[in-house]
């Protein structure tokens, strides 16, 4: 790699890297330097290897539980038990150790889907590539909006501005250049130079790339930074604090159930292996593990829908979302702008609406040839290679002027460019010089308040005119614009002679307005009203006009025409939101519409909504989005149109740019946690029946529902399959009709507590049931009531998950979720071959059962569902 290279001439440069500027790297060639130097890419933290994801399976306080009840039964001779124990382990960590795998496979696959892109020159062609390929010596192209993919020397470049903070924490931007830099000059005033990983904030540059992957400096910096421990999610915090809770609770209800049990007259090691066992299972341990995979496949069924989460917890703040904000062109219309409307100081035409624009007539037209030669030649739109992407307005006016007549590139050589002001989203304007017979033309465009400041004569078609009615033209400009348009104002200045860069905005003339159509999109109302019922607010942030952002938002249903409470607010008015009034804040809180934004107002406004305890979510696809999208709870950036600032930054991304798309995101993220929310109650409350369901037998005369190992079995068979199954649920259809959740809410609420103690009662009634109606009336043997006992137990908490809805008891969101049949398929399966493999038998204690005490046992575990559906729909409120 290259060393200091912002001290070389280019030409030296060039020769030292072994490469033609004309031309760049071959090939084949890049292919040997790739080998060389390998790709293009920081060194990443080494993946876990399975071995460690196996061995930390075991890592965990319910191994250890495990791990005492497997010691105690090996110290007291019960070899059996001790070795079905360390089955159980066993089955448990390659259970976690399976699930934790996917889950990892699941992310790093969706991490792929999303490679970054690199333009390079090579083989004298410009070729798109993937940034992991650039080698040193390769020539790179970059434009607003573009990540530098590699640190590069700049060969030549166009007003090219970089936003470096990634690297020198300098916020501004830094304007560069192509003249040598002193040797010991720091970083930061390395003018020449490009570094992987800083932002193009403007203009666009050819570069010769000096380093890549680790031998960058961002590479460097990376390598002498210590690895950060992983950050494990919100709900995964949430879900560990409540089995942590668990864990010492039902540690203290097993020690009160062995010493009770003893103190009754039952044997002391039953009742210690009893008590474990319990301890044990009623720890929800496959909570965690659980949660991760419904968030990985939730993240695996977006990305076909194109939508790609890029981080898991973003799949859950996505269910909180509360707010949206977006802008409007191409997220809400089309973005496929197209000339509609002409206005002159002599006439209006609206050539949108005619059947073929060369009716229209430059040539006698002096106004309209100037338009056309201003809208040409101020215009970055290049006709035959649109590497980089151009702007919709500038394609509309490349696209509208060759159907009228005009030889765009025949003009384009006649004026040959000289300099330019690059628009400027605080200024609003381009500006471009171009040589003319010995003197100079300069075109200018863009907001017609900044425009017509800088004219002071208007051209008609008698000549030009003094430039005197101003408020007419801002009325017009107005008119166009409440249309639904997007308006720009055009200018021009023709002189004799040398100019300087001060005097190019000076007595411009004035030469009209055009305007731009760009349609809703036809999808858009439906999702508004989507979004309306789901309790989200949609805000639009826009630069535009306020009149063309008022169409529009009326347009797509964001606004009710009628409606006058919710004005337009332009950014202008936006002064400093943390001293506002109550009425002034309140005003802003309800505004659905912002016009006329600058980047740092977005960003202002989103901070303003957090700090109102909202959860945030912000569309975006330009370099001015970024700050935004990263403030954002949750950022999301456009794939087609949106520009690698934004989808660096950015938490989700949408391939196919649709608007739409987000609403799949927010209700798979709603559905994820209604589906988490359910298996914690439906696991807790099988839970919990087994402990009461223990404990009321050992306080009592009545025989032990269920012995250690059966409480050891019962736990692997009920709790993981129908858990996970839960988890793959579609959830409610009814999900997006329910207001954002609040961030703040625990994963069960009150509410959902007395439906875990109240499910949880009714298995134990029916398990208590049936031990006394086995033991005082058929007056069966301890080990028969036992096992009818367990098996009651097995079945009511399968049919449990029936319980968890709230809708139709046969047609809702559990009986439709085909995994749920497998999973109760596969534990009864399970059930059946305990019993007919004879050494799983022995080690349960299972003894074979008459047709009629089955009959009782499915009888029972059949009345605990009938109990609960009974009592829930009389007396019971909504779940959710």
């Amino acid at each position: 790699m290259l060393q200091h290279a912002h001290n070389i001439s280019i030409d030296d440069l060039a020769s030292q890297q072994k490469v033609d500027l004309h031309s760049g790297l071959t090939e084949a060639e890049a292919k040997i330097r790739l080998l060389k130097f390998g790709e293009n890419s920081l060194k990443r933290t080494k993946p876990k290897s399975i071995y460690v994801i196996f061995f930390e399976q075991f890592l965990d306080p319910v191994i250890y539980v495990l791990l005492v009840a497997m010691i105690l039964a090996f110290i007291f001779g019960e070899f059996i038990e001790g070795a079905a124990v360390l089955v159980v382990i066993l089955i448990t960590a390659i259970i976690g150790f399976f699930m934790e795998w996917r889950a990892l496979r699941s992310v790093e696959s969706l991490q792929k889907l999303v490679p970054k892109k690199a333009v390079a020159f090579r083989g004298g062609a410009i070729k798109n590539i993937l940034a992991s390929q650039l080698v040193p010596g390769d020539i790179i192209i970059v434009d607003a909006g573009m990540v530098v993919p590699a640190d590069a020397r700049i060969i030549k470049s166009d007003s090219l501005a970089v936003k470096e903070a990634v690297l020198t924490g300098e916020s501004n931007q830094v304007e560069k250049h192509t003249d040598i830099v002193p040797l010991k000059s720091p970083i930061a005033e390395h003018y020449n130079m490009l570094y992987k990983g800083t932002i193009v904030s403007r203009g666009k540059a050819r570069a010769l790339v000096t380093g890549t992957g680790d031998h960058t400096v961002i590479g460097q910096i990376s390598s002498l930074t210590q690895e950060a421990e992983k950050t494990r999610t919100p709900l995964e915090k949430r879900l560990r604090s409540l089995s942590k809770w668990l864990i010492w609770l039902t540690i203290i209800l097993a020690l009160f159930i062995a010493v009770s049990g003893y103190f009754q007259g039952k044997d002391l090691m039953l009742m210690i292996e009893t008590g474990i066992a319990l301890a044990v299972a009623a720890i929800p341990e496959g909570l965690p593990i659980v949660a991760t995979i419904s968030l990985a496949r939730g993240m695996v069924k977006l990305s076909k829908q194109q939508v790609i989460i890029k981080k898991l917890e973003a799949v859950q703040t996505l269910g909180e979302t509360g707010i949206i904000c977006t802008d409007k062109t191409g997220t809400l219309t089309e973005n496929k702008m197209a000339v509609h409307t002409l206005v002159f100081e002599d006439e209006s035409l609206q050539v949108g609406k005619r059947s073929d624009d060369k009716v229209l007539d430059p040539e006698n037209n002096e106004v309209l040839s100037k338009l056309a030669l201003v809208s040409v030649l101020c215009n970055n739109h290049d006709v035959n290679n649109n590497i980089g992407g151009s702007d919709a307005i500038e394609i509309a006016l490349v696209n509208f002027f060759e159907k009228t007549g005009f030889d765009i590139m025949n003009l384009r050589e006649s004026f040959h460019r000289i300099d330019e002001i690059p628009f400027d989203a605080e200024n609003k304007l381009m500006a471009s010089v171009h040589f003319m017979n010995g003197g100079s033309f300069i075109g200018v465009k863009g907001a017609l308040e900044s425009i017509i400041e800088c004219c002071d004569k208007v051209l008609t078609n008698k000549g030009v005119i003094a430039l005197e009615n101003l408020q007419k033209w801002e009325q017009r400009n107005d008119e166009v614009a409440s249309e639904g348009m997007r308006v720009l104002a055009f200018a021009f200045k023709q002189i004799e002679g040398d100019i300087t860069k001060a005097d190019y905005l000076k007595n411009l003339t004035f030469i009209g307005l055009i305007g731009f159509l760009d349609p809703p999109r036809q999808d858009i109302q439906q999702a508004m009203q989507t979004y309306r019922m789901a309790g989200i607010k949609v805000v639009m942030i826009t630069g535009d006009h306020p009149d063309t952002a008022k169409k529009i938002a009326e347009d797509v249903g964001l606004l009710d025409s009628l409606d006058k409470q919710h004005t337009v607010i332009k950014g202008g008015e936006l002064t400093d939101l943390s001293k506002l009034t109550g009425i002034e804040k309140e005003r802003i809180l309800n505004a659905r519409v912002f016009a006329r934004m600058a980047p740092k107002q977005k960003l202002d406004l989103i901070d303003f909504y957090q700090q109102n305890n909202a959860i945030v979510g912000m569309l975006g696809d330009g370099v001015n989005d970024a700050p935004a999208l990263k403030k954002a709870n949750i950022g999301i950036a456009m794939g087609i149109r949106g520009t690698e600032a934004a989808k660096e930054v950015a938490d989700v991304i949408l391939l196919d740019d649709k608007f739409t798309s987000t609403e799949l995101a927010i209700r798979q993220g709603r559905t994820i946690f209604a589906n988490i929310r359910q298996f914690v109650v439906y696991l807790l409350s099988c839970n919990l029946a087994e402990i009461i369901s223990v404990g009321i037998a050992s306080i009592s005369n009545l025989p032990l529902p269920l012995l250690p190992l059966q409480i050891l079995f019962l736990n692997l068979v009920t709790d993981v399959f129908p858990a996970l199954a839960l988890g793959f649920g579609k959830g409610d259809s009814n999900v997006m009709l329910e207001k954002p959740r609040d961030p703040k809410e625990p994963i069960l609420k009150p509410l959902h507590w007395k439906l875990t103690l109240f499910y949880g009662a009714t298995i134990t009634a029916s398990v208590i049931g049936i031990t006394i109606f086995a033991t005082l009336k058929l007056n069966l043997e301890p080990h028969i009531v036992n096992n009818m006992a367990f098996y009651t137990l097995i079945l009511a908490q399968l049919l449990n998950v029936f319980n968890l809805p709230n809708s139709s008891f046969f047609k809702n969101e559990v009986t439709r979720n085909v995994w749920i049949w497998v999973a109760l398929a596969v534990s009864l399966l399970m059930v059946v071959l305990a019993n007919v493999i004879q050494v799983v038998s022995e080690v349960l204690s299972l003894v074979p059962l008459t047709l009629e005490q089955f009959s009782y046992i499915g009888l029972f575990a059949i009345l605990s569902v009938l109990l609960t559906q009974i009592v829930k729909r009389l007396f019971m409120p909504s779940m959710r």
